[in-house]
């Protein structure tokens, strides 16, 4: 049951009375964050992002932000940190800092970009592949974990609708 808080005598006065009736004032726009979309979505992915950065700290010692750049690393045989900032919506410093730690731990490496000297492809070293081949499956697993309270049809139509929720952003944005 919802409570509205504006006639709960929590201020000691009801709604009716929140302000002089006969000078036009505008009613308070309200927004109830439970049935808002955007703050749903963000509060869901934060607390996946939570756990998640959780399990890799205990179990690699490693933080959401090198888990994205080691992930991207493993599906993309050459990147750039600045490309690694547009597929993760990371900021520039958090890649920065990400990548410098996983060069400090030996799980990538930096080589000036063939194309560009002022750039550095990031690579796989070994040991962030051999890091990567456990990492993955527990990943993985965990994500079957989270998702088993759906069917099969409500898995798909949830990336479904996330694919459409993304292709609308791309058309609203460029207005």
């Amino acid at each position: 049951m919802e409570v509205d808080e504006r006639s709960s005598g929590e201020h000691g006065a009801s709604a009716g009375e929140e302000g002089d009736a006969g000078s036009g004032s505008l009613p308070r726009a309200e927004l109830d964050l439970s049935q808002f979309l955007p703050y749903r979505l963000n509060r869901l992915a934060d607390r996946i992002s939570d756990e998640l950065e959780r399990m890799y700290a205990e179990r690699y010692d490693i933080n959401v932000a090198q888990w994205r750049v080691l992930a991207w690393l493993s599906h993309c045989d050459e990147l750039t940190a600045k490309k690694i900032c547009g597929y993760t919506n990371m900021d520039k410093a958090r890649v920065s800092r990400a990548v410098q730690a996983l060069e400090d731990r030996g799980l990538i490496h930096r080589e000036p970009s063939v194309h560009d000297q002022r750039v550095h492809d990031l690579h796989l070293t070994p040991a962030g592949e051999e890091l990567l081949a456990s990492l993955v499956p527990d990943a993985q697993a965990w994500e079957a974990e989270l998702v088993a309270t759906l069917s099969v049809g409500e898995y798909r139509d949830l990336f479904n609708a996330m694919g459409k929720l993304e292709r609308q952003l791309e058309r609203i944005g460029r207005r």
